[in-house]
């Protein structure tokens, strides 16, 4: 099961790793959109910093998702920006959602992994 975890979370942490530098440096062509969705896109991308936040915070949750001392970390990072795909693809584009969910149960799933991690957070 070791083995498994580790490399559900090596693909997921490549997948958002992908998804960031994307963001940079644009080496996947983008697909055709219309509609709603494609003035939700442009609206996002006239504020000049939120792509590229979104790309690191994509990056380095990716990075941190992948090694398991930074795990925890790295799924937290990542939660606000999974939640904002699983509702764009839920709103948008409901035959992509069944990939955001799956992606959405990983992180879910390693919250509540490294729950322990969590608790001292919030204990007094």
């Amino acid at each position: 099961m070791k083995i498994f975890k580790y490399v559900i979370c090596i693909l997921f942490g490549a997948m958002f790793i992908n998804a960031g530098l994307n963001k940079f440096i644009m080496y996947m062509p983008a697909p055709e959109l219309e509609g709603e969705l494609l003035k939700v896109s442009e609206a996002m991308a006239s504020i000049k910093w939120l792509l590229p936040l979104v790309g690191l915070i994509e990056v380095l949750g990716g990075l941190l998702f992948i090694i398991p001392k930074t795990r925890a970390l790295g799924a937290i990072m990542i939660l606000p920006v999974m939640v904002g795909v699983v509702l764009q693809n839920a709103i948008y584009s409901p035959s992509t959602l069944s990939i955001a969910g799956v992606l959405f149960l990983i992180n879910l799933y390693i919250l509540f992994d490294e729950r322990r991690k969590y608790k001292p957070m919030i204990e007094k």
